[in-house]
């Protein structure tokens, strides 16, 4: 165990990331050494910034706590404090099973563990503000979160009840952090919100999404902006005028559809049927040209059989996205449809469904990705492996999209290049330097 050190543990989604790197400059400014994700963890204090979204993720988070109390039993940390979506909504069962575990914080309230801590500084002056974060990312890529929570209560998803109701935050501070973080060489901006079309309707009255992208976009050193987690129904239209205008606000948007078919879609409570999503893709192709959108949907959710399923196929055969997750539906802890639903759809039914969708999808990325070869792309490098320069395209999120694999580069990361793409996988692309 190292004193002075603070290991910070961060899972689950950028969202979440963003508070741990809020964290981390915070405990900086108090005078800590700290750490994130360490392979080792070894400090005075280890915080976990847990996930409570699906049981994948809560059984991860689990298992990463148990693992900290095993350390902390030989002495190799000091004490453990636990924070997120994962505490948020279960902390009173936690503290009775976990009581390895010092200290507990919600998602909301992990501001109280700094305070609890004595002062290391002695610069009164460095007071970071809200929104400073030590960036965990790749010094030129990152992500701004420009709200939180969510209004739209989906039958399925316990997000609403983990993180409350939608806020936003005022457009003059984004564009002061934007600012702040230019200023230290970033260039991808990769925007994030639980649900990005509801952005300003609580502090403004209308949808502030076209503004707030139109002004970031006019920041000197803004070379990228890419837009994550759209919700379909509703959807601020201006939005589709802004991408097609700027050159640096990517031609990409992520929007969870979830189904097509209109049973499953009125069981899941989306407020948008079949029909008026296919006008909406439609509509979003033709406004904004050479746009690729990335998808999840869902499998397995009650009210889909046969039929339903099939047309989910159908349906991801005719829009081609270039981007798609899936995944089978799972009961969450008091969500409309835990309580007014059965969950009667077999387990092996809900994989084979996931197996058939994704082995779809797989062929589709394929083709989709074979259509770019003998373009010439602009690339932003993120790392080197011996020879070969690793990047993304303005179509590619960090993570969870394709990466381009680049020869005959002498580029460092964080610089953009010209390639030519010259061969393709189903989720890798490979061109050489032009």
């Amino acid at each position: 165990m190292k004193k002075g050190l603070i290991d910070v543990i961060s899972l689950g989604c950028s969202k979440n990331l963003i508070d741990s790197e809020r964290l981390l400059r915070r405990l900086s400014a108090k005078g800590y050494n700290v750490r994130h994700d360490a392979e080792q963890p070894n400090g005075e204090w280890v915080m976990v910034n847990t996930c409570g979204f699906i049981q994948d993720a809560k059984e991860e988070s689990i298992e990463m706590i148990l693992q900290l109390g095993s350390l902390k039993k030989t002495r190799k940390i000091g004490h453990i404090a636990v924070m997120g979506c994962l505490s948020q909504r279960y902390m009173d069962e936690l503290k009775d099973e976990i009581p390895e575990v010092d200290v507990w914080y919600g998602k909301f309230d992990w501001k109280d563990f700094i305070e609890s801590l004595p002062d290391r500084s002695s610069d009164e002056k460095n007071s970071p503000k809200d929104w400073e974060r030590t960036l965990t990312t790749p010094p030129h890529s990152t992500y701004i979160k420009i709200s939180e929570g969510c209004n739209r209560f989906c039958a399925f998803c316990a997000i609403p009840i983990i993180t409350g109701r939608h806020t936003s935050r005022p457009i003059e501070e984004i564009l002061d952090e934007t600012r702040e973080l230019v200023s230290k060489g970033v260039k991808d901006f990769n925007v994030i919100a639980q649900d990005l079309s509801s952005y300003g309707t609580d502090l403004y009255g209308h949808h502030a999404l076209p503004e707030l992208i139109d002004r970031m976009a006019e920041i000197r050193g803004v070379e990228w902006i890419r837009l994550h987690y759209a919700y379909p129904s509703d959807f601020p239209m201006e939005l589709l005028d802004v991408m097609a205008r700027h050159e640096n606000v990517c031609k990409y948007i992520d929007i969870a559809l979830q189904h097509v078919s209109d049973k499953v879609l009125d069981n899941m409570r989306r407020h948008i049927n079949g029909q008026q999503t296919k006008e909406l893709l439609a509509e979003m192709r033709r406004r904004v040209p050479g746009l690729k959108i990335r998808t999840t949907l869902m499998v397995g959710f009650p009210g889909e059989g046969d039929e339903e399923f099939e047309q989910l196929l159908d349906f991801v055969r005719e829009q081609r996205f270039e981007r798609m997750g899936a995944f089978a539906y799972s009961e969450e802890d008091d969500t409309w449809a835990a309580k007014n639903l059965t969950d009667d759809i077999p387990p092996e039914v809900k994989q084979a469904r996931l197996d058939r969708l994704m082995e779809l999808q797989q062929e589709i990325s394929y083709q989709r990705n074979l259509e770019m070869v003998g373009m010439t792309v602009r690339v932003l490098v993120d790392r080197i492996e011996g020879d070969t320069r690793i990047g993304r395209t303005q179509w590619d999120s960090p993570e969870v999209d394709p990466e381009i694999y680049v020869k005959g580069s002498d580029a460092e990361p964080g610089e953009f290049i010209n390639v030519k793409i010259t061969g393709a996988e189903p989720f890798e692309l490979f061109g050489e330097l032009v």
